[in-house]
């Protein structure tokens, strides 16, 4: 079973939150980020993305980024813009967007459940973003982005999480400016938090990595690192943990950035011999699991894969394993997707039209759109032990940083 417990999280007043409250750090490249914080102090970007502070291209992997983040987030406590809450509680985190809610208990995780799979994975990470995060992690001394969990919904909990959130009213409660709103309660009634860790103790066998491997993976490192120095706040990491059962995954996209010396009419030809083509005169976003859009030169095909070109396993028949093995890897040599420079990953919410405006400037050659993966299919695979071909799942809506911090010293 595993382990979780309340925390002191460092966290705003609550007629700062909306102000504070930004998008994670992995969804904004620096140049987003900049224009997104542009006139916003409170930003929790400057943090998260503390680059937007330095002077144009500094390199973003920089100790100089880091240090900046740790003297902002400094800047923010002796500001009184974020102060650290006086007992350990648990929180409630309440997100609805397009009329779907989904609520998750804001905790921290065991690094030993982690390191023990307890806490199941079903990706593997990219080592430059991981090294990333140890570095913003281990400087600032804080975890400023939340893993988001999830685990096979439990009718005890959810009763105890949703009389809380019924009777009791929300601390923030704010409409974002992409008109998503966010909820979130403070649990500190001691009754109601040994309640909540006993039925994660004896009703919860494992929870899985819905979002932030590379998160979880750092705080794992960053434990390590500091031997046996390390406080027990590196012990634990920063998790909002969800009911399965209120969860959906959007598509995760690809980009390339050429064709691999191949003509328009040889790659497409190549694609053939394990697909069936056929041009659409609009942008297809694939209905069905191992049908797929390609976008190539303004032109949009849908894509069926012929029988026989996938196997029953469960990572054989994902669509992410059918596109890697029968177009990334034979024809455009792309060996493995967390390392190859040449292939970017596009989340669903950014929708088609992101998938078009990367090819058509020229940046890159080629755009794959994707069938969503089942939260069955994340959880059996976790299960097996196997893992999905990077960036396989894409989460919506996405929790806000900055709203609850967890502060490892």
């Amino acid at each position: 079973m595993v382990t979780i417990a309340p925390f002191k999280a460092l966290r705003p007043e609550p007629q700062l939150a909306k102000s504070i409250a930004s998008r994670p750090y992995d969804v904004l490249n620096s140049k987003e980020a900049k224009v997104e914080a542009r006139g916003n102090p409170y930003s929790f970007l400057h943090i998260t993305k503390s680059e937007i502070d330095l002077p144009n291209g500094v390199d973003i992997h920089s100790q100089e980024v880091y240090d900046k983040a740790k003297e902002n987030l400094q800047a923010f406590m002796s500001r009184k813009f974020l102060f650290q809450e006086s007992k350990p509680c648990y929180y409630l985190y309440r997100i609805i967007m397009e009329g779907r809610a989904q609520t998750g208990l804001v905790c921290v995780s065991s690094v030993k459940d982690y390191e023990n799979g307890l806490i199941k994975k079903h990706e593997f990470t990219r080592p430059e973003k991981e090294k990333d995060r140890i570095d913003h992690m281990g400087t600032i001394m804080a975890q400023t982005g939340n893993v988001f969990l999830t685990y096979r919904n439990v009718k005890e909990l959810d009763d105890v999480i949703s009389k809380w959130t019924t009777e009791k009213n929300p601390q923030y409660d704010f409409i974002a400016d992409d008109g998503i709103q966010h909820s979130v309660w403070i649990v500190n009634d001691d009754v109601i938090i040994n309640q909540i860790s006993h039925l994660f103790s004896t009703k919860v066998p494992a929870t899985y990595i819905a979002d932030g491997h590379h998160r979880a993976a750092s705080a794992s490192k960053v434990k390590a690192s500091l031997g046996n120095n390390a406080p027990e706040g590196a012990g634990y990491f920063l998790t909002t943990l969800f009911p399965d059962n209120q969860l959906a995954i959007m598509d995760y996209n690809r980009v390339v950035t050429d064709l691999c010396g191949l003509q328009e009419d040889e790659f497409l030809s190549r694609v053939s011999e394990k697909f069936d083509i056929e041009k659409s005169p609009t942008p297809v976003k694939p209905s069905s699991l191992h049908s797929f859009g390609l976008y190539l030169n303004k032109q949009w095909y849908s894509l069926k894969s012929k029988p026989g070109t996938w196997s029953a396993d469960p990572i054989g028949v994902l669509d992410t394993t059918i596109a890697q093995e029968n177009i990334f890897d034979p024809i455009l040599h792309i060996k493995d997707q967390r390392t190859d420079k040449r292939i970017d990953f596009v989340g669903g919410i950014r929708g088609l039209a992101e998938l078009e405006k990367r090819v058509d400037s020229g940046e890159m050659a080629v755009a794959v759109s994707f069938y969503p993966v089942s939260m069955d299919q994340l959880l059996t695979i976790a299960d097996s032990g196997n893992v999905m071909p990077p960036k396989s799942t894409w989460f919506e809506p996405k929790l806000r940083d900055g709203l609850l911090t967890h502060l490892i010293e």
